[in-house]
């Protein structure tokens, strides 16, 4: 009998443990390191990356319940920090590596956080926050050589725990698939971050998408440049190739601009993103090899309708898209069947969707409403720490409300409209951002573009004027008149921007969402920066 006949391969630590004696030697995570070389971590590794991380947590104080977080960008330190909370039931918070200020100190305290992983090009921006938050009685810093960092000795060093010659294992301590294993943030957009507790069956629920939706082949290559912060990553790539034995590699951040040539030397067959992110790589310069990659499937959310087909011939791929919020809520249009722009569909016999207004009536096909779900089986519940109240109107009447305003056609089919709250309407037209940011993104010196509204001149009550924040490429500097021709002549008069807004950077959300609302807080017609389209 199996030494290991009493975990769960329900819960992702036991089944790291069982994998780590049946195929030690299995090379399942790659962390790619630029110019530096790659970290590659076995089942082997990952158990006893995890097990020295979960006894350093025990012998720190913490225990079952407890919170720790983990801010850093994607390195294997971030694995083992995360595999070793289901070890002893302890409960990770991931924290967005761009996080800082107001924000990291909300996310520390709101957590009840009792130690932070973080490595060390992020100890600066945590020590800044530190003295306000006495909750944080430990600091572990994980001193990565390729950063060039001095290493300090004012908290313990994370690789020492890691390079141990021996340790005191620990004994997987939670059987219960319902004890919670992380809680994700959402990106507080629209006021506070809320807090997602996401319990050990979550995995179970990856294991099941992996098989009925990805369908990943088992020679496949998995790729990522999205933070394993976030939940798009976990779902897409981090958890299905540590459940289902396939190989992923992953970047320590986004790059539109190696991305082929990463997945080029790994022979990654597919790669996950999130809309804004098919724009950028979009916008990158042409190359004759563009279309010279082993990439079969992008698996996306969000890909803007203006480029999707384009986007697929240029690079000699299928794009799958899916729908999915850290809530809850879930669809996939599979790769080359349905409408291009269409999100897809729910799995049948899992999940049931419904379009309403706001009095939560359901709306006829082609009506927008707000897209709300419910579990066909068992109960619709949000489990927000600590906001009771709040989790409860999530799913008042057992539907979830996504807060997203969609339409479906005949053929049952989903398509996104806009966040409920943010739709833009200029002169009558509603306007969708995406085949502005198409054709402005178009231009040769613009390198990523975002189209958000503003109150109207003319005082109109609903009405916006555009504003097309964009950026160059580097060593290039946009000429606004030349982007406003290309604008008068492929786009109506009515979807022209009044205003460009040359930024350095375009802030982002977690999820790769520009914050428009900052772009709109640093606008002003009169900034040297903003220009005025002239009819």
């Amino acid at each position: 009998m199996s030494s290991n006949a009493y975990l769960n391969q329900a819960i992702v630590s036991h089944l790291v443990e069982m994998k780590a004696e049946e195929k030690p030697d299995q090379e399942i995570l790659v962390f790619e390191n630029g110019d530096n070389a790659p970290d590659l971590l076995t089942y082997r590794h990952l158990h006893e990356g995890a097990n020295r991380v979960a006894r350093l947590l025990l012998d720190s104080g913490l225990s079952k319940g407890d919170t720790y977080a983990v801010f850093m960008r994607n390195h294997a330190e971030f694995a083992y920090a995360l595999l070793a909370g289901p070890v002893i039931g302890a409960i990770m918070v991931p924290i967005d590596p761009r996080s800082r200020g107001e924000r990291l100190r909300f996310l520390l305290a709101h957590a009840n956080i009792k130690a932070v992983f973080v490595s060390g090009e992020l100890l600066p921006p945590l020590e800044e926050v530190l003295p306000q938050v006495p909750c944080v009685e430990k600091v572990f810093v994980a001193w990565r050589q390729e950063q060039g960092l001095a290493v300090t000795d004012r908290y313990p060093a994370l690789n020492e725990t890691l390079e141990k010659p021996s340790w005191e294992r620990v004994k997987q301590q939670i059987m219960d698939v319902r004890h919670p294993m992380e809680i994700i943030y959402t990106s507080g957009t629209t006021g506070d971050p809320k807090g997602v507790t996401i319990r050990n069956n979550r995995f179970g629920m990856f294991n099941i998408v992996t098989k009925l939706v990805w369908k990943y082949k088992p020679s496949e290559v998995l790729y990522t440049g999205l933070s394993l912060t976030h939940g798009n990553a976990q779902a897409v790539t981090l958890f299905p190739a540590i459940g289902s034995g396939i190989k992923a590699v992953i970047s320590p951040r986004f790059t539109k601009g190696r991305i082929w040539d990463i997945c080029r030397a790994y022979g990654c067959t597919s790669f996950s993103l999130l809309g804004g992110m098919m724009a950028g790589i979009f916008n990158e310069p042409p190359r004759p090899d563009d279309g010279d990659n082993p990439v079969q499937t992008v698996i996306s959310a969000g890909t803007p309708a203006a480029i999707w087909e384009e986007f697929e011939k240029r690079f000699t791929v299928k794009i799958l898209e899916w729908y999915g919020a850290v809530e809850g809520g879930f669809a996939y249009k599979p790769a080359g069947v349905g409408p291009v722009g269409s999100f897809g569909k729910p799995i049948p016999g899992m999940m049931e969707f419904k379009v309403v207004d706001e009095q939560e009536r359901e709306v006829p096909a082609g009506a927008p409403g707000e897209l709300i779900c419910r579990m066909t089986k068992g109960d619709t519940k949000v489990d927000y720490l600590d906001n009771k109240q709040a989790s409860e109107e999530k799913t008042r009447g057992g539907w979830l409300r996504t807060g997203d305003i969609v339409t479906r056609d005949e053929k049952g089919w989903y398509f996104f409209r806009h966040r409920k709250g943010s739709e833009l309407r200029r002169a009558g037209d509603f306007i969708q951002p995406d085949h502005i940011e198409r054709v402005v993104g178009g231009h040769p010196d613009v390198s990523e573009v975002c189209v958000y509204g503003i109150p109207a001149a003319s005082g109109a009550p609903g009405e916006s004027d555009l504003v097309a924040a964009v950026v160059a490429f580097g060593g290039t500097r946009i000429d606004p008149a030349s982007l406003f021709e290309k604008c008068r002549r492929e786009l109506e008069p009515n979807f022209i921007p009044s205003y460009l807004q040359v930024v350095a950077e375009i802030p982002k959300t977690i999820s790769e969402k520009a914050l428009d609302r900052v772009l709109r807080r640093q606008f002003s017609p009169s900034a040297p920066n903003v220009f005025a389209f002239s009819r």
